[in-house]
């Protein structure tokens, strides 16, 4: 009967080790699975370079007469806000100034500036309200894919 007890207790302790050693593996696996499945996951996330963008936007200067559309309408503004200043990190800005100048007096001094460009890959980082009458935006975009966007649009123009 003692014999037959500590068989039984080694074939349960073997079968409970058996059990965990497939459990263990199989996180093992599973977590090395998803660290190798593409090149992006061989840098650590600290080491990444990255853009962030900040856009703004009021909500009293949205034209809607409905108080919860001019919020999501000030989100929406201070995304595509966001996105202008990120295409400008990314792309730079066309300046067009001219000054005009008569009797030694500055008569006329304009300027205007133009952002053109395609971005993707940009994540949204946040979108917070600041205060009761504004949303900030923020987005990233890393800096691989902005190198990747000079070099196929810039090329183009």
């Amino acid at each position: 009967l003692c014999m037959n007890t500590l068989t039984t207790t080694r074939k349960s302790n073997l079968w409970i080790i058996a059990v965990a050693a497939l459990t263990l593996g199989g996180c093992t696996m599973s977590m090395t699975a998803i660290n190798s499945s593409g090149a992006d996951n061989d840098i650590p996330v600290f080491k990444k370079e990255v853009i962030i963008s900040t856009g703004y936007a009021n909500i009293s200067a949205q034209k809607s007469k409905n108080p919860v559309q001019r919020r999501l309408m000030a989100i929406r503004a201070s995304k595509i806000d966001a996105y202008r200043n990120l295409t400008e990190q990314v792309y730079g800005q066309h300046l067009n100034a001219s000054t005009t100048v008569e009797d030694m007096i500055v008569a006329n001094d304009t300027m205007r500036a133009h952002v053109e460009g395609v971005v993707y890959g940009a994540k949204v980082v946040s979108i917070n309200p600041i205060g009761d009458d504004s949303y900030e935006t923020k987005l990233e975009l890393e800096k691989d894919t902005m190198l990747e966007l000079r070099r196929i649009f810039l090329v183009a123009r």
